[in-house]
């Protein structure tokens, strides 16, 4: 086998002495071979099958000769928007386009389209009727009707509005292989409808047995009440042992149809997928550009697990990787960890080892490789299950495999840490690991909100859990004679959140002493729990009815009660603090957030007190005129 990366031009090919390729994979991403890019994982696993598989990267989607530069795959097309939805990839929550693009030569925006699953696929079957079948994080999440925060609408199935063939959802290590044997069997795309981890259209439902029927497309866009149900339905239907087959219909002779979830890998399994011949790198033709942004987050880390048991509700995981969660050997980890040090470029710090949460090394029960994961109960919200495994022994042991080899000086842990996960774990083993080897003077993590009102609808466990874990950190940093902190990660506008909610949340942040340079105003992305509740004003685990900021003017407020010590947002926060009913925080008691609006005269004295010019005279004030005007003015 050539140790090489795969074909990306005719010259490519003839170089390995191809004449077509099985499979053509069609990425909006640029082409970079690395396990952290799902398109890497994909061809390289169909080529350990035996598959010959050609990459165009970032294809020109108003040319369909962009698409014919590898000729006409034997078996059919790949297609996928990349390792980011291309919505969120291109505009931030307020809908304005992003500056930069990770995943691009020199982070250059502009090179995919708007929807590029669909956008790639209309241009290629403009030109082609081969199969084409399509997956990654944008197809996987929109595998079924779903709002669409960018339009404002309810959207069909992607499987219909991209003419696809075929959709592979979540980590399709399994159903592509299967798809590429029965492709290669002879089994036409149409018949392909037995595979787990995929979703199909049919005219009819002769042939499907076991399933539970979703309201209709034309029921949803009626009424939000019913798309909150259906969304419930799909989320108690995501496991790979418990779910079962979900039918939508699109009228009489339309119907598309979910299969239940690929079983989960392996510990051997997900260690295959990661000894991979992958070069590591983005491809060599990318460097006149300035190479791809998005590796250098990546270079150095190493993917310890996938899934999470975690379950917030504004995270698509639970649609994408599942809850369950699968691991890969210390043995793996740490081969792959050696071939980091022999990069010329590794400085001898590793800048990550988890996965979705750090520090999930197992599923969160024994029960759940046989009978798969409760379906209406999480397993840390609101409380953690008493079944609940929370021995931290194998990551523990694992950290301390990577510190020990040579080369070595530092591994951090820079995936989230679920602290309610630790403080499970009735020993403080690894909350002292973590301080003394793993941190670098700030910790972050992700409380989002401290009022219990939002973190239900969140989520997450209540905020004396948090408090607790503050304690807890200080108490072992202490111990250690360490001086590190906490930074809290913030999230602004989620379903639940009234302004009453956000200014408890700045009175906390007051409290802390703390401004978060940066705040996360709640993103509507497709497939999640939050993202329901926003659409259609229901908890679709409770169908009872959430308070949902979707105002920008009002988004605004919230966000900026979060950095109310931001000068730039004095006039939001005094309108927020007045709207609220909590002109009490206005003032100049230490309990105040704001100072009420400045007259002329406290101008002046603020001037004076800057010990600045106050426009009539160059020279400088004295500290005497300073001390004459605090007690003039009464400050």
């Amino acid at each position: 086998m050539i140790h090489d990366y795969l074909p990306i031009s005719k010259a490519d090919m003839e170089k390995r002495g191809w004449e077509e390729c099985d499979f053509i994979y069609v990425t909006g991403d640029a082409y970079v071979d690395h396990p952290s890019f799902g398109h890497a994982i994909i061809s390289r696993i169909l080529e350990s099958h035996g598959y010959r598989v050609g990459i165009i990267a970032q294809p020109d989607w108003k040319d369909a000769d962009s698409v014919r530069i590898l000729g006409e795959p034997r078996l059919g097309y790949i297609v996928s928007a990349g390792n980011m939805d291309s919505m969120v990839n291109h505009y931030s929550v307020s809908k304005k386009r992003r500056a930069k693009d990770s995943y691009t030569p020199g982070g250059v925006m502009g090179k995919r389209p708007d929807y590029a699953t669909v956008v790639y696929c209309n241009l290629i079957r403009s030109i082609s009727k081969k199969p084409i079948i399509i997956g990654g994080i944008e197809a996987s999440l929109r595998r079924l009707a779903h709002y669409d925060y960018w339009s404002g609408k309810m959207k069909r199935s992607i499987l219909l509005d991209s003419q696809a063939d075929l959709l592979s959802y979540g980590m399709g290590e399994r159903s592509i292989v299967e798809i590429a044997d029965a492709l290669n069997s002879g089994i036409d795309i149409k018949d392909i409808t037995f595979i787990d981890g995929t979703v199909y259209k049919a005219d009819s439902l002769a042939s499907v047995y076991d399933e539970v029927t979703l309201p209709s497309y034309k029921e949803l866009t009626a009424d939000k009440k019913e798309y909150a149900k259906s969304f419930y339905t799909q989320y108690c239907n995501t496991d790979p042992f418990s779910g079962k087959r979900l039918v939508e219909p699109y009228g009489e002779r339309l119907f598309v149809i979910q299969n239940p979830a690929s079983k989960p890998l392996s510990e051997e399994e997900m260690d295959d997928v990661y000894a991979l011949p992958y070069m590591r790198n983005y491809h060599p033709s990318y460097e006149a550009a300035g190479g791809i942004p998005a590796i250098t987050e990546v270079k150095f880390s190493l993917i310890s697990n996938r899934g999470c048991f975690g379950g917030c509700s504004f995270c698509a995981l639970t649609f994408h990787q599942g809850r369950i969660v699968q691991t890969r050997s210390h043995e793996s980890i740490v081969e792959e960890a050696k071939l980091l040090t022999q990069e010329p470029d590794f400085k001898g710090y590793i800048h990550d080892v988890g996965g979705p949460t750090a520090n999930f090394r197992h599923p969160s029960c024994e029960k759940q490789m046989k009978a798969g994961v409760c379906p209406n109960k999480q397993c840390l919200f609101p409380k953690p299950c008493k079944n609940l495994n929370a021995d931290h022994s194998d990551y523990i042991a694992l950290l301390r495999k990577l510190r020990d080899i040579p080369k070595v000086k530092k591994v951090f842990i820079r995936s989230g840490i679920r602290f309610d996960y630790l403080l499970a774990d009735p020993g403080h083993a690894f909350l002292r690991e973590l301080c003394k080897y793993h941190v670098s003077g700030q910790l972050k993590v992700a409380p989002e909100h401290i009022s219990d009102n939002v973190l239900k609808r969140m989520g997450k466990p209540e905020n004396s859990v948090y408090r607790q874990f503050m304690k807890e950190y200080a108490r072992m940093n202490e111990k250690l004679g360490m001086k590190q902190f906490l930074v809290p990660y913030l999230m602004s506008s989620h379903p639940g959140s009234t302004l009453t909610e956000a200014v408890e949340l700045a009175e906390y942040l007051r409290d802390l002493g703390y401004m978060p340079e940066q705040v996360q105003d709640f993103y509507p992305t497709p497939s999640t729990l939050s993202t329901c509740m926003y659409y259609t004003g229901y908890d679709p685990r409770t169908m009872e009815k959430v308070y949902v900021p979707t105002n920008p003017h009002e988004k605004a407020m919230q966000r900026a009660l979060i950095q109310y010590r931001n000068p730039k947002n004095y006039e939001l926060v005094m309108e927020a603090l007045k709207a609220a009913g909590r002109t009490d925080l206005i003032g100049f008691d230490k309990k105040c957030l704001i100072r009420p609006r400045q007259t002329g005269y406290q101008n002046y004295a603020r001037k004076k007190e800057d010990g600045k010019p106050d426009g009539k005279s160059s020279r400088p004030v004295k500290k005497k005129t300073i001390r004459n005007v605090h007690k003039k003015s009464g400050r």
